[in-house]
């Protein structure tokens, strides 16, 4: 069988694919009579192959020419799974810990043969719905988060290797532009992409589309998601794109990366983690109230900013007579102004990441791809009432984020929308 244009694999012709590939079928010992493939893409863009034998075991992920949730009248490069490797790669150098190693990537086939995050990882999104708690979250996530940011900006980089690097994830254009029409632009207008638990907030989706201090904000933010080329930053970073065991945490599925805003990334994932406190009442059961689950999640929003802000912080401290080229040593030559221009750097990185997470809070409730924080309450009226406090600190975070000095600021908040 060749493979020198593009198919969708299958069960079957996959293993001959992994016969053929020296680097995938060596993680296997060469051995295929007792493989057991199961195909698990549940997400909206994939196919999912889950390839486990007697001696080893391995993920194939191959980009299909459409988006698989909706079929091939909404076309899609499959180009994305370059990009999605190559920050796989560039990444996992950065932070090994928090991301699988890639074995193989075959760009004619779009196809990603990676390490296979074998059980009891599971999809953090999960394990937040069931109320698990994880006592290394936020300690992982604001590593990975500091190294990858500060190592892929011009605090770190001189600003031709930059601007190489940027050229070349402008050729993502396509997830870009979708990213900017379901978090930016669908939300606050009429779409036939939209959807919302209806009736309960027919008025809700109504006011955001009729909002003028909330669409002035979600302009600037989407200025800044265009223009706004940061550092390498994964683009699709929700609880959804995170896998976790107790002691262990792995960041999948980059292929929304590109060179742009830092507080994109940040939050993606806090603002997530915001929906998630909001689901939880429609999770309470008998003898679990989740009262607590809901202080753990708070502490967990809280510890992540403050970890990942003293981590970036020590990282810029370390490297700040190298070659990034943002703050010169010459220029900045002394404590006092270091000091002034980390202190207005993380105050403005801060604040983006606040606006960002919001935009995504909102269109996690009115757009079109919702979660399965709110998805797996069963009871529409139930589930509303969760959505709406959910919606309603978005916009606030959204349109008075700058009046936010730190996170215990926004856990408060957040305690009082709830």
């Amino acid at each position: 069988m060749s493979f020198e244009e593009f198919k969708p694999l299958n069960e079957k012709s996959l293993v001959e694919y992994i016969k053929a590939t020296p680097s995938l079928s060596s993680r296997l010992g060469e051995k295929y009579e007792d493989l057991v493939i199961k195909e698990v893409g549940d997400g909206n863009l994939n196919f999912v192959f889950i390839v486990v034998g007697s001696t080893g075991s391995l993920v194939i992920k191959q980009a299909l020419p459409y988006i698989r949730c909706i079929g091939e009248s909404w076309p899609m490069t499959k180009e994305r799974a370059y990009f999605e490797a190559t920050t796989l790669r560039k990444h996992g150098g950065l932070s090994p810990d928090h991301v699988p190693q890639v074995y193989h990537f075959d760009r004619t086939m779009a196809l990603i043969g990676m390490r296979y995050l074998e059980p009891p990882h599971i999809i953090l999104r999960k394990g937040l719905v069931a109320g698990i708690q994880y006592p290394f979250l936020a300690e992982h996530m604001s590593d990975y988060m500091a190294k990858t940011l500060f190592f892929t900006s011009l605090l770190y980089h001189d600003t031709t290797e930059h601007r190489r690097a940027v050229t070349e994830f402008c050729g993502n254009v396509e997830l870009c532009r979708l990213t900017e029409q379901v978090v930016f632009s669908d939300p606050y207008r009429v779409s036939t992409f939209n959807r919302w638990t209806s009736p309960y907030l027919d008025d809700d989706a109504r006011a955001v589309r009729e909002d003028s201090a909330l669409k002035l904000e979600i302009a600037e933010l989407k200025s800044m998601f265009c223009e706004r080329a940061q550092a390498l930053i994964h683009g699709d970073l929700h609880t959804g794109s995170v896998m976790v065991t107790q002691d262990s945490t792995q960041v999948i599925d980059p292929e929304f990366s590109f060179y742009g805003p830092m507080g994109f990334d940040i939050g993606a994932y806090l603002g997530n983690l915001i929906l998630a406190f909001f689901a939880q009442d429609g999770h309470a059961a008998e003898g679990n109230d989740r009262k607590e689950y809901k202080q753990w999640i708070l502490r967990t929003i809280e510890q992540t900013w403050n970890m990942f802000s003293k981590r970036f912080i020590a990282l810029w401290d370390q490297n700040k007579d190298g070659h990034g080229e943002a703050y010169l040593a010459d220029i900045y030559n002394n404590t006092e102004v270091m000091q002034l221009v980390q202190e207005n750097y993380m105050k403005n990185l801060f604040h983006d990441s606040l606006g960002f997470g919001a935009a995504k809070m909102i269109r996690r409730i009115v757009g079109v791809a919702h979660v399965e924080d709110f998805e797996s309450i069963k009871e529409d009226e139930e589930r509303a009432v969760c959505e709406r406090k959910a919606l309603e600190f978005g916009k606030l975070l959204l349109k008075e984020r700058r009046k936010f000095k730190c996170i215990g600021e926004v856990v408060s908040a957040i305690q009082q929308q709830s």
